[in-house]
């Protein structure tokens, strides 16, 4: 699109344009003439938006996404069908699990369940009325009809998640076509639950944007309630708030997140305890999976010994794994939420909340011992957010394609009963280098992201907001002097993100506060974005 996109009421937005702000995109706009001119841009009044293609390319996706996954939607899998298709789902999956929503058991109530209650309520509100219906109509596949109203749901919870995403970056809508257009989403959409507590995540950074602290808790506490991780996006909250000397308003969203956490979790607890308690323990005894940093290091261990000698360090931990590896995963993590800390307190400017929130949750990944396919899902909305750049974007989505069929690879190799004689077995090495450049293009993202906080000239979205759009109360609030406490000074405050008169800018300069300033008629207006109408 044009240099200066859509225009607002006021004829004062201007929306980024890839073709010309993002090196990768210029260079491959050349193979169909360069980059748009400002006239080719759509308006606001015109019926192809960025925002409505941004949609309807996420539609064309979840479409994609659904004929993707045909072959195993009727749950009639053989000859390992639902791995040499590539469309396994633990939604088919967990159904039928035994003492389940297809013999009508409810989670929790009935049985045991791995997943937290948020996700087990969701899935009962999908599962009983299916079952009800398939026990009246035996022709009733309840299979294929929990799969669709189950994808349906998520599908939704996609869309509203990129229609917050464009919401929040009204002045950068084709960022939000990362994730319409996400090869990850498009293979590992509805494997798993994992977009419900995508939206909440999104919904949580969207009413902290929208300066509601309480609902933005009550969201990530929900979320919470649904994956767990996106309660670690309180840290970021807590972190960004005691920079600004607003610690107050961050420990409102906390209170509200545990409260909302609480009123979803007691009365599961208090009906059954211990079906209740699967999640955490089924997390705290599960080995070491498929994929991570640790199997990858226990396999080129064993490469280098060739198995023979005394017994490794990965190894070792492989067969310790409650508590030793347990134990050394999260100190790991802390150690990395301390680093985030300290980055924040030394950090030039106050960085802003995504990038943050992206350094959190991809620090958790990198050093947890299960890092399972569709968590790609977790990380896909941050990096939009927080690093919109889309040459490392791609390289990502790459390792993460390849990591996706490497991991049906491995699963084929190692089922050898059903197995058809003429499939291809895949040689464990290919798993192990596609899980390493996972691993290695998910820290280099988090490595610029590090860059664009100590180097605020070089954070794509600060070329085009003047502080933190989803910031809330703290978008264009007094930041606080690096230093020791005793030695805090309040810096001069960042502009808002929101629209501003202009100060004492010249006809064709700058505002006082470095924003670039635009004259109509005699009245100088600066040059910012408008996404909080």
């Amino acid at each position: 699109m044009g240099a200066t996109g859509e225009a607002g009421s006021t004829g004062q937005r201007r929306i980024d344009a890839p073709s010309r702000s993002d090196w990768f995109v210029s260079g491959l706009s050349e193979s169909i003439g360069g980059p748009w001119g400002d006239h080719a841009a759509a308006g606001r009044r015109r019926l192809l938006t960025a925002g409505r293609i941004v949609l309807a390319l996420l539609c064309l996706t979840l479409a994609l996404h659904w004929v993707q996954k045909g072959p195993c939607r009727d749950a009639g899998w053989s000859d390992l069908e639902q791995l040499t298709k590539f469309c396994y789902s633990d939604i088919i999956a967990l159904y039928g699990a035994e003492n389940g929503l297809s013999q009508g058991g409810l989670p929790y109530l009935d049985y045991a369940l791995e997943y937290p209650v948020l996700t087990g309520v969701f899935m009962t509100a999908v599962g009983v009325p299916v079952h009800a219906w398939g026990v009246n109509h035996p022709g009733f596949n309840e299979f294929l009809w929990f799969y669709s109203f189950t994808s349906l749901g998520l599908a939704v919870f996609a869309i509203a998640s990129a229609a917050m995403m464009l919401s929040l970056r009204q002045r950068r809508p084709w960022d939000v076509a990362m994730f319409a257009v996400s090869p990850a989403l498009l293979l590992t959409a509805t494997v798993n639950w994992d977009l419900l507590a995508v939206v909440l995540a999104v919904g949580g950074i969207y009413a902290w944007a929208r300066r509601r602290p309480v609902l933005a808790g009550v969201l990530l506490g929900l979320g919470a309630a649904a994956k767990l991780w996106p309660g670690f996006l309180f840290l970021p909250l807590v972190l960004l708030a005691w920079r600004a000397g607003r610690s107050r308003v961050a420990w409102t969203a906390v209170a509200a997140g545990g409260l909302s956490w609480l009123a979803v979790n007691v009365p599961v607890m208090l009906v059954n305890f211990d079906n209740w308690l699967e999640f955490f323990r089924l997390n705290t005894h599960r080995p070491v999976d498929w994929g991570t940093f640790w199997y990858v290091g226990r396999y080129l261990e064993g490469r280098i010994t060739g198995g023979v000698g005394p017994t490794g360090g990965f190894q070792w931990l492989a067969g310790h794994v409650d508590p030793y590896l347990n134990w050394l995963s999260y100190a790991l993590f802390g150690l990395a939420c301390l680093g985030i800390a300290a980055l924040v307190w030394k950090a030039p400017r106050r960085p802003r909340l995504s990038a943050l929130a992206l350094l959190v949750v991809a620090a958790f990944l990198l050093f947890a011992k299960v890092w399972s396919q569709q968590f790609v899902l977790w990380l896909l909305p941050l990096v939009v957010l927080a690093r919109p750049r889309w040459g490392a974007f791609v390289a990502w989505q790459v390792a993460e394609v390849a990591y996706f069929f490497a991991f049906y690879g491995q699963l084929i190799r190692v089922t050898p009963e059903n197995r058809p004689e003429d499939v291809f077995i895949m040689p464990e090495g290919w798993f192990i280098w596609a899980a390493a450049l996972r691993w290695i293009t998910v820290a280099v993202l988090c490595g610029f992201v590090v860059r664009d906080i100590l180097r605020p000239d070089r954070d794509p979205v600060r070329t085009s907001y003047p502080d933190d759009p989803d910031g809330g109360i703290l978008d264009g609030a007094p930041d606080l002097a690096r230093g020791h406490p005793s030695r805090w000074k309040t810096m001069p405050p960042a502009t808002s993100s929101r629209r501003t008169p202009a100060g004492s800018a010249g006809e064709s300069g700058t505002s006082s506060q470095g924003v670039p300033a635009t004259r109509s008629g005699s009245t100088t207006t600066v040059d910012t974005p408008s996404d909080r109408r």
